[in-house]
């Protein structure tokens, strides 16, 4: 099965005709004034790369062996969608095509882009309608490993296949002997084999969404993954599932962490070899692959308590050891230009609390929203679409620092469109690693306190990206004017 394919397309723009109030006003919040990404690590500006995806229905052999096929929905007519690889500093230009029943779009995950291409419907766009197009148009600010997938009835379109991965190499490769794009995902299958119809269950929206019955890496079941004796792999993990969190044990393996969310780290080795990535996180990993051939290791998927299984089987070929030692390069990664925040008084502060769902604090009055499906609060209110009033405003160019409280009884991914944040501090302690995401993990009854420079003009969604909880509350905008 091929990993997708990069396509020409015509330099002409389509899309729906007509335009909100909501997008209206985004559009005005941005307009005449560009994103302000500081050269922190300049990139010359490099080539135009023109794709085209189309979302529609397919047929893949998601299980395998003697299972019947499954119907899904896939870009190009596979699953994951195309493996689109760029360098940093090309101009990307999509074409997306709407071959389903429904509108829909694509968002650009941990992409920092122009706010009129980040893919929300009835916010930064009009849904691309069955039949129609749009064309997306963005630079490729940041090197590292993102990923693309709908924001329009997005719990049932990703839960359902439409999701890929979005590469963007550095100017200068890491020297390593292959680089390789794992897109994890977690599907709810009946006994035929086809995906459960129930999406929107109030048991996966109330509780910790939808977890499915059948793990997949790149499109198939996993079951062994071959390496040769002495191999630099550099392996890039993408989490596309609703719901599941991935904490996979690499043990004897030693891998190194070298970038997470598409951002570099300084490179280290995770405690015990787990490397642990919520829905929609990303871990960039370098493997010297130090067994002997004919060797083979398991990897095992053992986040949750009760619940271990093999994921995949590492398999060292019969070949003679491609070098005796560990490969003599680096493996550390330059950093991408982002504006680093500052921690002063000048700061603006902003607290959001998380609350609602089975088992957890609910704010006053909540019943009245419950009714309608709306179990999860942001600061006592829930979204309902997308909210007329934002969570909070900040001035260009300032220095945002957000208090995250779980005040819950389950985890949530909480992602920040169009920026990156360093995550400062945990439960009230200083967060040593300093880490950049742009979607981080708060366990229940924890919190999380980020930093950011608000530099991306617009209206950008905060928001639970386990699916089930964006789409039942957990949602908000974070206005940058």
């Amino acid at each position: 099965m091929p990993t997708g394919i990069l396509t020409e397309s015509p330099g002409t723009t389509a899309s729906p005709a007509g335009i909100s109030r909501r997008r209206l006003l985004g559009i005005a919040l941005a307009a005449g004034v560009a994103p302000m990404f500081p050269d922190a690590a300049p990139v010359a500006a490099r080539g135009l790369r023109r794709i085209r995806l189309t979302a529609a229905p397919a047929i893949v052999p998601l299980v395998g062996g003697e299972w019947p096929d499954t119907a899904v929905w896939a870009y190009n007519g596979i699953v994951p969608g195309p493996e689109i690889r760029v360098r940093q500093g090309d101009t990307v230009r999509l074409t997306a095509r709407n071959e389903l029943a429904e509108a829909t779009t694509i968002h650009w995950h941990g992409v920092r882009l122009p706010f009129a291409m980040d893919g929300v419907p009835d916010l930064t766009q009009e849904p691309i309608p069955p039949g129609g197009e749009f064309v997306y148009e963005f630079g490729a600010v940041d090197a590292g490993t993102f990923w693309y997938h709908p924001h329009a009835n997005s719990a049932e379109q990703v839960g359902r296949g439409l999701s890929g991965a979005l590469v963007v190499e550095e100017p200068e490769p890491l020297r390593v002997d292959r680089d390789v794009v794992w897109v994890l995902d977690d599907w709810l299958l009946v006994d035929t084999a086809q995906i459960d119809a129930g999406f929107g269950h109030p048991m996966h929206m109330s509780h910790g969404g939808r977890l499915g019955n059948t793990i997949t890496l790149n499109g198939t079941i996993p079951d062994e993954f071959a390496v040769r004796s002495g191999e630099r792999v550099r392996l890039r993990l993408v989490n596309v599932s609703n719901a599941r969190t991935f904490g996979l044990d690499f043990a004897e393996l030693r891998p190194h962490v070298i970038a997470l969310d598409g951002q570099p780290v300084a490179p280290y080795q995770p405690p015990g070899g787990r490397v642990v990535l919520a829905a929609a996180q990303r871990v960039d990993l370098v493997i010297d692959m130090g067994g002997r051939p004919g060797d083979r290791v398991s990897i095992a998927d053992s986040y949750y308590r009760g619940r271990a299984y093999r994921f995949v089987d590492i398999v060292y070929s019969s070949e003679a050891p491609l070098r005796d030692s560990p490969l003599d390069a680096p493996i550390a990664l330059p950093r991408n230009p982002l504006p680093e925040p500052v921690v002063d008084d000048q700061a603006q502060r902003e607290t959001l609390l998380l609350e609602g769902g089975a088992m957890g604090r609910m704010p006053p009055n909540a019943d009245r929203f419950l009714r309608d499906r709306q179990f999860w609060f942001l600061n006592g209110l829930p979204a309902k679409g997308h909210a007329e009033s934002p969570l909070f405003t900040v001035e260009l160019g300032r220095t945002c620092i957000v208090t995250l409280r779980n005040e819950t009884g389950w985890e949530h991914p909480m992602h920040l469109h169009g920026h990156a944040f360093r995550v400062l501090r945990r439960n009230d302690e200083p967060n040593l690693r300093g880490e950049w995401l742009d979607t981080v993990l708060i366990p229940p009854q924890q919190s999380v306190e980020i930093g950011f420079v608000a530099d991306n003009p617009g209206d950008w969604m905060f928001h639970c990206h386990i699916l089930e909880h964006q789409m039942s509350g957990m949602s908000g905008i974070v206005r940058v004017a």
